[in-house]
């Protein structure tokens, strides 16, 4: 089955690629504290907005120059990885699990049930995502695990709308009339039989989800109701660095190409994914 997998996932040349760069991005993370040169908060006053190390006026100890109080860009930058995969498994847990329960329930039980959870989630829907976690972030007050409970919640409806139509579809198999047969409990038909397979489009939409939440929460970072600084997150870093734009281009390039890469990266991991294991995609 992985060898089959691999073998889709491996014809899309661009998810290969970024599964490299999330790869990367992952290891860079997890070691941090051995691989950045400086401590991300640590100001070195005689060096404020020092240019990268092949400009003019650089120095060898700041590769990509100083930041506006003299912090290593560098550092912050490789710390910051550490708050973009954390931000983005948090999101992308709770709203997994939070979807999967109310789509399971949706789906399995149908009638008044399913008319108003759908309702619900068709009128979350109905606002644009940023500025609904703006609002709730507004509600929560700011800071990084309100932001992150926020945009969990604006995506908790497309996994449940994802597991409900699966959850329908599946429930008319054979299978599943069997087990219903064979005395199952709706606990059991529901995680047991039916949950395992529906599970195919819910983890390329968790992919993709990803990817909007590291930009979700760079938005809200850069509006300031994110991650609160001095944080080396990739959007309060942007915030913070506004002013700067045209003294100092590579406080906001740096973090900025940061924010895309990483981005653009899952995006065609999940595209990949997609591919793989969609069967209606696969090539014969």
């Amino acid at each position: 089955m992985l060898t089959e997998f691999w073998f889709y996932f491996s014809q899309n040349k661009g998810a290969v690629v970024g599964l490299v760069v999330f790869i990367l991005m992952v290891i860079i993370a997890l070691t941090a504290t051995l691989i950045a040169p400086h401590d991300p908060t640590m100001q070195y006053r005689d060096a404020l907005l020092l240019p990268p190390v092949w400009q003019e006026g650089g120095r060898a100890e700041f590769l990509l120059g100083t930041d506006p109080v003299g912090r290593d860009m560098l550092s912050r930058l490789i710390y910051g990885s550490q708050y973009s995969l954390f931000i983005g498994i948090v999101v992308v847990s709770i709203a997994l699990v939070g979807g999967i329960v109310i789509g399971l329930i949706a789906g399995f039980f149908g009638g008044w049930i399913d008319m108003v959870i759908m309702r619900v989630m068709d009128i979350i829907l109905a606002f644009p995502s940023l500025l609904l976690a703006l609002v709730l972030v507004a509600i929560l007050g700011p800071g990084l695990t309100n932001a992150m409970i926020a945009i969990a919640i604006v995506y908790q409806p497309h996994f449940a709308r994802l597991t409900r139509a699966a959850v329908m579809g599946e429930q008319k198999r054979d299978y599943v009339s069997a087990a219903r047969v064979a005395g199952a409990g709706n606990l059991r038909l529901m995680f047991r039989t039916i949950l395992p397979n529906c599970l195919a489009p819910l983890i390329v939409q968790a992919t993709l989800s990803f990817s909007s939440a590291v930009l979700d929460a760079a938005a809200l970072g850069f509006l300031g109701m994110g991650a609160q600084p001095p944080a080396a997150e990739w959007g309060t870093m942007l915030a913070e660095a506004r002013e700067f734009i045209q003294r100092a281009w590579w406080v906001v390039t740096f973090p900025g190409l940061a924010i895309l890469i990483s981005v653009l990266a899952i995006n065609l991991m999940g595209d990949g994914l997609r591919d793989a294991l969609d069967p209606k995609l696969k090539r014969s």
